[in-house]
Protein backbone atom coordinates (compact mmCIF):
# COMPACT_ATOMS: atom_id res chain seq x y z
CA UNK A 1 0.00 0.00 0.00
CA UNK A 2 1.25 3.50 -1.07
CA UNK A 3 0.32 6.24 0.92
CA UNK A 4 -0.08 9.91 -1.47
CA UNK A 5 -0.81 11.84 1.85
CA UNK A 6 -2.52 12.22 4.62
CA UNK A 7 -4.52 15.60 5.90
CA UNK A 8 -4.62 16.53 9.61
CA UNK A 9 -8.17 18.05 10.43
CA UNK A 10 -9.01 19.73 13.23
CA UNK A 11 -12.96 20.39 14.44
CA UNK A 12 -14.96 21.69 16.85
CA UNK A 13 -17.70 20.16 18.14
CA UNK A 14 -19.96 20.88 21.20
CA UNK A 15 -21.65 18.73 23.52
CA UNK A 16 -25.04 18.87 24.24
CA UNK A 17 -24.44 19.56 27.69
CA UNK A 18 -20.47 20.12 29.76
CA UNK A 19 -19.15 16.87 31.14
CA UNK A 20 -17.24 17.48 34.50
CA UNK A 21 -15.07 15.50 35.93
CA UNK A 22 -12.35 15.52 38.81
CA UNK A 23 -9.74 16.93 36.56
CA UNK A 24 -12.18 19.46 34.36
CA UNK A 25 -15.13 20.68 32.51
CA UNK A 26 -15.17 20.44 29.11
CA UNK A 27 -18.52 21.97 26.96
CA UNK A 28 -16.50 21.40 23.52
CA UNK A 29 -14.55 18.98 21.89
CA UNK A 30 -11.98 20.61 19.69
CA UNK A 31 -11.04 16.73 17.69
CA UNK A 32 -7.87 16.02 15.49
CA UNK A 33 -8.86 13.53 12.85
CA UNK A 34 -6.28 12.12 11.03
CA UNK A 35 -7.37 11.23 6.53
CA UNK A 36 -5.07 8.48 4.72
CA UNK A 37 -4.87 8.73 0.93
CA UNK A 38 -3.59 5.68 -1.06
CA UNK A 39 -4.31 5.25 -4.78
CA UNK A 40 -7.00 2.54 -3.88
CA UNK A 41 -8.79 3.63 -0.67
CA UNK A 42 -8.84 6.54 2.40
CA UNK A 43 -8.55 5.38 5.77
CA UNK A 44 -9.93 7.68 8.69
CA UNK A 45 -9.43 7.93 12.44
CA UNK A 46 -9.62 10.38 15.65
CA UNK A 47 -6.95 11.67 17.96
CA UNK A 48 -8.66 11.28 21.34
CA UNK A 49 -5.94 13.80 22.83
CA UNK A 50 -8.29 16.82 24.88
CA UNK A 51 -7.14 20.60 24.61
CA UNK A 52 -5.45 20.84 28.01
CA UNK A 53 -3.07 17.91 29.25
CA UNK A 54 -5.46 16.99 31.95
CA UNK A 55 -6.27 13.45 31.25
CA UNK A 56 -3.18 13.06 30.22
CA UNK A 57 -0.17 14.48 29.27
CA UNK A 58 -1.31 14.44 25.75
CA UNK A 59 -3.13 17.26 24.11
CA UNK A 60 -4.24 17.61 20.98
CA UNK A 61 -2.22 20.57 19.46
CA UNK A 62 1.20 18.59 21.04
CA UNK A 63 -0.37 15.63 19.18
CA UNK A 64 -0.56 17.51 15.71
CA UNK A 65 2.49 19.07 16.02
CA UNK A 66 4.39 15.47 16.88
CA UNK A 67 2.35 13.69 14.28
CA UNK A 68 3.51 16.29 11.84
CA UNK A 69 7.16 16.74 12.81
CA UNK A 70 7.64 12.93 13.55
CA UNK A 71 5.40 10.11 13.43
CA UNK A 72 4.31 10.97 9.72
CA UNK A 73 7.77 11.11 8.41
CA UNK A 74 8.75 7.96 9.73
CA UNK A 75 6.32 6.20 7.78
CA UNK A 76 7.97 3.05 6.21
CA UNK A 77 7.53 3.65 2.01
CA UNK A 78 4.81 1.00 1.94
CA UNK A 79 2.82 0.83 5.39
CA UNK A 80 0.47 -1.57 6.99
CA UNK A 81 -0.74 -1.14 10.49
CA UNK A 82 1.86 -3.43 11.54
CA UNK A 83 4.83 -1.71 9.89
CA UNK A 84 3.20 1.49 11.13
CA UNK A 85 3.52 -0.11 14.66
CA UNK A 86 7.20 -1.06 14.88
CA UNK A 87 8.12 2.49 12.66
CA UNK A 88 6.50 4.52 15.34
CA UNK A 89 7.67 2.38 18.57
CA UNK A 90 10.73 4.49 18.72
CA UNK A 91 9.84 7.65 19.76
CA UNK A 92 8.65 7.83 23.43
CA UNK A 93 4.91 8.28 24.87
CA UNK A 94 2.37 10.33 22.34
CA UNK A 95 0.33 7.12 22.36
CA UNK A 96 -2.68 8.95 21.46
CA UNK A 97 -1.09 10.38 18.35
CA UNK A 98 0.50 7.02 17.05
CA UNK A 99 -3.01 5.56 17.42
CA UNK A 100 -4.60 7.96 15.42
CA UNK A 101 -2.34 7.61 12.50
CA UNK A 102 -1.86 3.43 12.67
CA UNK A 103 -6.00 3.37 12.73
CA UNK A 104 -5.52 5.50 9.74
CA UNK A 105 -3.50 3.23 8.18
CA UNK A 106 -5.31 0.10 9.13
CA UNK A 107 -8.70 1.69 7.99
CA UNK A 108 -7.34 2.28 4.98
CA UNK A 109 -5.63 -1.05 4.94
CA UNK A 110 -8.84 -2.79 5.45
CA UNK A 111 -11.12 -0.69 3.32
CA UNK A 112 -8.65 -2.05 0.05
CA UNK A 113 -9.13 -5.11 1.30
CA UNK A 114 -13.00 -5.11 1.80
CA UNK A 115 -12.55 -6.58 5.67
CA UNK A 116 -14.39 -5.29 8.54
CA UNK A 117 -12.56 -3.72 11.72
CA UNK A 118 -13.96 -6.20 13.86
CA UNK A 119 -13.55 -9.05 11.45
CA UNK A 120 -10.29 -8.36 11.69
CA UNK A 121 -9.52 -7.84 15.59
CA UNK A 122 -11.26 -11.03 15.92
CA UNK A 123 -14.80 -10.18 16.84
CA UNK A 124 -17.43 -12.63 17.84
CA UNK A 125 -20.42 -10.27 18.59
CA UNK A 126 -22.29 -8.30 15.92
CA UNK A 127 -24.00 -5.99 19.01
CA UNK A 128 -22.05 -4.73 22.18
CA UNK A 129 -24.46 -3.53 25.32
CA UNK A 130 -23.60 -0.11 26.14
CA UNK A 131 -23.43 2.06 29.32
CA UNK A 132 -23.56 5.65 29.94
CA UNK A 133 -20.98 7.69 31.90
CA UNK A 134 -22.70 10.66 34.04
CA UNK A 135 -20.52 13.64 34.84
CA UNK A 136 -20.36 15.43 38.33
CA UNK A 137 -23.14 17.62 38.50
CA UNK A 138 -24.59 20.74 40.60
CA UNK A 139 -26.94 18.53 42.72
CA UNK A 140 -27.82 15.29 43.30
CA UNK A 141 -31.80 15.76 42.36
CA UNK A 142 -30.01 17.01 38.98
CA UNK A 143 -27.97 13.93 39.38
CA UNK A 144 -31.16 11.80 39.56
CA UNK A 145 -32.58 13.08 36.43
CA UNK A 146 -30.38 12.67 34.33
CA UNK A 147 -29.81 8.90 35.80
CA UNK A 148 -33.55 8.44 34.78
CA UNK A 149 -33.48 9.88 31.94
CA UNK A 150 -30.32 7.74 30.54
CA UNK A 151 -32.41 4.46 32.12
CA UNK A 152 -35.53 5.46 30.21
CA UNK A 153 -33.34 5.73 26.94
CA UNK A 154 -32.53 2.09 27.29
CA UNK A 155 -28.88 2.00 29.03
CA UNK A 156 -27.79 -0.87 30.78
CA UNK A 157 -25.36 0.27 32.98
CA UNK A 158 -24.71 3.71 35.01
CA UNK A 159 -21.24 5.62 35.17
CA UNK A 160 -20.75 8.17 37.78
CA UNK A 161 -18.22 9.92 38.03
CA UNK A 162 -16.60 10.98 41.48
CA UNK A 163 -14.69 13.43 43.36
CA UNK A 164 -13.73 14.07 47.26
CA UNK A 165 -16.94 15.57 48.34
CA UNK A 166 -19.11 14.20 45.61
CA UNK A 167 -18.96 10.48 46.26
CA UNK A 168 -21.25 8.28 49.11
CA UNK A 169 -24.21 11.11 48.41
CA UNK A 170 -24.63 10.64 45.42
CA UNK A 171 -23.49 6.65 44.62
CA UNK A 172 -26.20 6.43 47.84
CA UNK A 173 -28.59 8.54 46.32
CA UNK A 174 -28.92 6.67 43.01
CA UNK A 175 -28.79 3.05 44.63
CA UNK A 176 -31.81 4.09 46.53
CA UNK A 177 -33.93 5.53 44.05
CA UNK A 178 -33.12 2.43 41.20
CA UNK A 179 -32.48 -0.28 43.30
CA UNK A 180 -30.15 -3.29 43.67
CA UNK A 181 -30.40 -4.67 40.19
CA UNK A 182 -29.03 -1.33 38.57
CA UNK A 183 -25.53 -1.91 37.25
CA UNK A 184 -23.63 0.73 38.80
CA UNK A 185 -19.82 1.93 38.79
CA UNK A 186 -18.01 4.99 39.61
CA UNK A 187 -14.98 6.76 38.33
CA UNK A 188 -12.70 8.82 40.54
CA UNK A 189 -10.48 10.00 37.80
CA UNK A 190 -7.31 9.68 39.76
CA UNK A 191 -8.70 11.89 42.68
CA UNK A 192 -8.01 10.10 46.00
CA UNK A 193 -4.92 9.10 47.77
CA UNK A 194 -4.10 5.80 49.83
CA UNK A 195 -4.96 7.40 52.75
CA UNK A 196 -8.62 7.90 51.77
CA UNK A 197 -8.79 3.94 51.85
CA UNK A 198 -11.52 4.20 54.67
CA UNK A 199 -13.38 6.53 52.94
CA UNK A 200 -13.44 4.54 49.45
CA UNK A 201 -14.52 1.49 51.93
CA UNK A 202 -17.79 2.95 52.89
CA UNK A 203 -18.72 2.30 48.87
CA UNK A 204 -18.30 -1.11 49.54
CA UNK A 205 -21.98 -1.36 50.85
CA UNK A 206 -24.04 -0.05 47.34
CA UNK A 207 -23.01 -3.46 45.21
CA UNK A 208 -20.98 -1.62 42.90
CA UNK A 209 -19.68 -3.37 39.80
CA UNK A 210 -16.02 -1.71 40.21
CA UNK A 211 -14.62 1.45 41.17
CA UNK A 212 -12.64 2.89 38.05
CA UNK A 213 -8.81 4.68 39.04
CA UNK A 214 -8.93 5.59 42.53
CA UNK A 215 -5.39 6.67 42.89
CA UNK A 216 -2.84 8.44 40.55
CA UNK A 217 -2.20 6.78 37.11
CA UNK A 218 1.50 5.69 38.34
CA UNK A 219 0.78 4.21 41.44
CA UNK A 220 -0.05 0.33 40.92
CA UNK A 221 1.92 -0.64 44.06
CA UNK A 222 -0.42 1.30 46.09
CA UNK A 223 -3.43 0.75 43.79
CA UNK A 224 -2.26 -3.01 44.67
CA UNK A 225 -2.32 -2.17 48.52
CA UNK A 226 -6.12 -0.06 48.33
CA UNK A 227 -7.56 -3.74 46.60
CA UNK A 228 -6.55 -5.58 49.88
CA UNK A 229 -8.68 -2.86 51.71
CA UNK A 230 -11.84 -2.42 49.57
CA UNK A 231 -14.60 -5.26 48.42
CA UNK A 232 -15.37 -3.06 45.23
CA UNK A 233 -13.35 -4.42 42.30
CA UNK A 234 -10.30 -2.03 41.07
CA UNK A 235 -10.45 -0.84 37.72
CA UNK A 236 -7.10 0.28 35.83
CA UNK A 237 -7.63 2.89 33.64
CA UNK A 238 -5.11 5.71 33.36
CA UNK A 239 -2.44 3.59 34.91
CA UNK A 240 -2.72 1.17 31.81
CA UNK A 241 -0.41 2.67 28.39
CA UNK A 242 0.52 -0.42 27.06
CA UNK A 243 0.49 -4.22 27.43
CA UNK A 244 3.01 -4.56 29.57
CA UNK A 245 1.58 -2.18 32.16
CA UNK A 246 -1.56 -4.37 32.15
CA UNK A 247 0.99 -7.17 32.69
CA UNK A 248 2.69 -5.64 35.70
CA UNK A 249 -0.90 -4.58 37.17
CA UNK A 250 -2.33 -8.19 36.82
CA UNK A 251 0.90 -9.31 38.56
CA UNK A 252 0.89 -6.91 41.18
CA UNK A 253 -3.10 -7.12 42.19
CA UNK A 254 -3.49 -4.07 41.41
CA UNK A 255 -6.76 -4.28 39.71
CA UNK A 256 -9.03 -7.07 38.37
CA UNK A 257 -10.73 -4.95 35.74
CA UNK A 258 -9.08 -3.05 32.85
CA UNK A 259 -11.03 -0.31 30.85
CA UNK A 260 -9.45 -0.15 27.41
CA UNK A 261 -9.24 3.19 25.48
CA UNK A 262 -7.19 2.43 22.20
CA UNK A 263 -6.02 5.93 22.10
CA UNK A 264 -4.66 5.36 25.30
CA UNK A 265 -2.70 2.49 24.81
CA UNK A 266 -1.32 3.66 20.71
CA UNK A 267 -3.94 1.91 18.83
CA UNK A 268 -5.62 -1.43 18.06
CA UNK A 269 -3.21 -3.69 17.76
CA UNK A 270 -2.38 -2.93 21.23
CA UNK A 271 -5.28 -2.96 22.56
CA UNK A 272 -5.90 -6.97 21.45
CA UNK A 273 -2.82 -7.79 22.72
CA UNK A 274 -4.37 -6.48 25.92
CA UNK A 275 -7.13 -8.62 25.30
CA UNK A 276 -5.46 -11.36 25.01
CA UNK A 277 -3.30 -10.70 27.99
CA UNK A 278 -6.32 -10.24 30.34
CA UNK A 279 -8.43 -12.99 28.78
CA UNK A 280 -5.50 -15.40 29.81
CA UNK A 281 -5.65 -14.46 33.06
CA UNK A 282 -9.40 -14.11 33.64
CA UNK A 283 -9.35 -9.98 34.19
CA UNK A 284 -12.48 -8.49 32.82
CA UNK A 285 -12.60 -5.85 29.91
CA UNK A 286 -14.41 -3.19 29.01
CA UNK A 287 -13.91 -0.64 26.01
CA UNK A 288 -13.81 3.30 27.74
CA UNK A 289 -14.67 6.16 26.24
CA UNK A 290 -12.86 10.12 25.12
CA UNK A 291 -16.29 11.64 24.19
CA UNK A 292 -15.48 10.39 20.58
CA UNK A 293 -17.34 11.02 17.45
CA UNK A 294 -18.73 8.42 15.40
CA UNK A 295 -15.05 7.99 13.68
CA UNK A 296 -13.90 6.75 16.94
CA UNK A 297 -17.04 5.20 18.06
CA UNK A 298 -17.19 2.79 15.19
CA UNK A 299 -13.68 1.70 15.65
CA UNK A 300 -14.52 1.47 19.23
CA UNK A 301 -17.66 -0.86 18.91
CA UNK A 302 -15.71 -3.30 16.47
CA UNK A 303 -12.67 -3.56 19.51
CA UNK A 304 -16.12 -3.84 22.53
CA UNK A 305 -17.19 -7.13 19.80
CA UNK A 306 -14.48 -9.03 21.46
CA UNK A 307 -15.12 -12.10 23.08
CA UNK A 308 -12.88 -10.42 26.95
CA UNK A 309 -15.40 -7.17 26.61
CA UNK A 310 -17.01 -8.95 28.90
CA UNK A 311 -18.69 -5.40 30.88
CA UNK A 312 -20.74 -3.10 29.27
CA UNK A 313 -18.25 -0.20 27.77
CA UNK A 314 -19.15 3.47 27.34
CA UNK A 315 -19.79 3.09 23.78
CA UNK A 316 -22.78 5.35 24.10
CA UNK A 317 -25.45 7.00 21.59
CA UNK A 318 -24.10 9.51 18.87
CA UNK A 319 -26.83 11.92 20.92
CA UNK A 320 -25.21 11.13 24.37
CA UNK A 321 -22.82 14.15 23.65
CA UNK A 322 -23.23 15.22 20.32
CA UNK A 323 -26.97 16.95 18.56
CA UNK A 324 -24.84 16.50 15.38
CA UNK A 325 -22.21 13.68 14.36
CA UNK A 326 -20.05 14.01 11.27
CA UNK A 327 -21.35 10.13 10.86
CA UNK A 328 -24.78 8.62 10.18
CA UNK A 329 -25.27 8.49 13.94
CA UNK A 330 -25.18 5.56 16.05
CA UNK A 331 -28.67 4.49 17.66
CA UNK A 332 -29.22 2.79 20.66
CA UNK A 333 -31.76 -0.32 20.25
CA UNK A 334 -32.49 -2.21 23.40
CA UNK A 335 -29.40 -1.03 25.57
CA UNK A 336 -26.88 -1.96 22.39
CA UNK A 337 -25.56 -0.40 19.33
CA UNK A 338 -24.61 -2.38 16.41
CA UNK A 339 -21.08 -3.40 15.11
CA UNK A 340 -20.69 -1.89 11.72
CA UNK A 341 -20.01 -4.53 8.93
CA UNK A 342 -18.53 -2.12 6.31
CA UNK A 343 -15.12 -2.09 5.19
CA UNK A 344 -12.40 -0.83 7.73
CA UNK A 345 -14.17 1.29 10.38
CA UNK A 346 -17.58 0.96 8.68
CA UNK A 347 -18.73 4.61 8.58
CA UNK A 348 -17.53 7.92 6.60
CA UNK A 349 -18.23 11.78 7.71
CA UNK A 350 -21.07 13.58 6.00
CA UNK A 351 -19.15 15.88 3.51
CA UNK A 352 -21.59 18.93 4.19
CA UNK A 353 -21.58 18.26 8.37
CA UNK A 354 -17.83 17.84 8.76
CA UNK A 355 -17.25 20.86 6.76
CA UNK A 356 -19.74 22.92 8.67
CA UNK A 357 -17.27 22.48 11.97
CA UNK A 358 -14.00 21.97 10.45
CA UNK A 359 -11.87 25.02 11.59
CA UNK A 360 -8.53 24.22 9.45
CA UNK A 361 -7.17 21.91 7.73
CA UNK A 362 -3.53 20.49 6.52
CA UNK A 363 -2.36 18.07 3.88
CA UNK A 364 0.94 16.77 3.87
CA UNK A 365 2.12 14.84 1.27
CA UNK A 366 4.07 11.70 1.13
Amino acid sequence: MKITGIELRRIAMPLVAPFRTSFGTESERDVLLVRVVTPDSEGWAECVAMSQPLYSSEYVDGAAEVLRRFLIPALPAHPDAHRVHRALEPFKGHRMAKAALETAVLDAQLRAGGQPLASFLGASADRVPCGVSVGIMDSVPQLLDAVGGYLDEGYVRIKLKIEPGWDLAPVRAVRERFGDDLLLQVDANAAYTLADAPHLAKLDDFGLLLIEQPLANDDMVQHARLATLLKTPICLDESIESAEHAAAAITLGACSIINVKPGRIGGYLEARRIHDLARAHGVALWCGGMLETGIGRAANLALAALPGFTLPGDTSASRRYYATDITTPFELRDGHLDVPTGPGIGVDPVPGILDEVTTSTEWITL
